[in-house]
């Protein structure tokens, strides 16, 4: 097939001329690459698989549109889709990683609970919604940094080919995402000290 000797630009100039196989092509050149972009974050094949098509509609609505301007750079695009697609899925669930500070320390250990008592466990309860609350909140390059990170296990070097940017500015994201997530569970951590601990 000729189509395996172009390259994806040129295969992308192919399909927006109606040449519907160009666009297989694409698909089937990198829809293992788009797969596990999906599956490291979903952890389930079923819903990585209907997530894909999902990744490759959107994909192709936007190349029909007129709006891809990623000449040249058809893969990190795609994964791109693909990573925030599934990140997505990955918000309604409404799970979130366990995340570790720059000393090592789980955010919870920000305030001191006891095990046994049944207000420090509803106020670790408030803490970790709250904790959810603070992700959102984080500018959207260091949210997605921090959650590869923490929930998808990757590298710093995958996160940095997988978001199109160097390995040092996925590290600076990681860490003004830890430092802002710090502030604000310590402002919260001082609220509770104040309102609750008052004897």
């Amino acid at each position: 097939m000729e189509n395996t000797r172009l390259s994806d630009s040129q295969l992308l100039s192919q399909y927006k001329k109606g040449n519907e196989e160009a666009f297989s092509e694409l698909l089937e050149r990198h829809k293992d690459r788009v797969f596990t972009t999906i599956y490291l974050i979903v952890k389930d094949q079923y819903l990585a698989e209907d997530l894909m098509q999902e990744v490759f509609i959107k994909a192709i609505r936007t190349i029909k549109s007129g709006k891809y301007n990623e000449e040249g750079k058809f893969l990190p695009w795609i994964l791109r889709i693909a990573h925030n697609i599934a990140i997505d899925q990955f918000r309604k669930n409404k799970r979130y990683p366990m995340i570790i500070m720059e000393d090592g320390s789980n955010v919870f250990n920000t305030l001191e609970f006891s095990e046994e008592s049944v207000e420090s466990a509803q106020i670790k309860q408030d803490t970790y919604n709250l904790l959810k609350g603070f992700i959102k909140e984080l500018p959207e390059t260091q949210r997605e940094v921090l959650v590869m990170r923490h929930y998808m296990q990757m590298s710093f070097q995958e996160i940095a080919d997988a978001t199109n940017v160097s390995i040092n500015t996925a590290l600076g994201r990681m860490r003004y995402a830890l430092i802002n997530l710090r502030k604000k569970l310590k402002q919260n951590s001082n609220a509770y000290d104040k309102n609750f601990y008052r004897k």
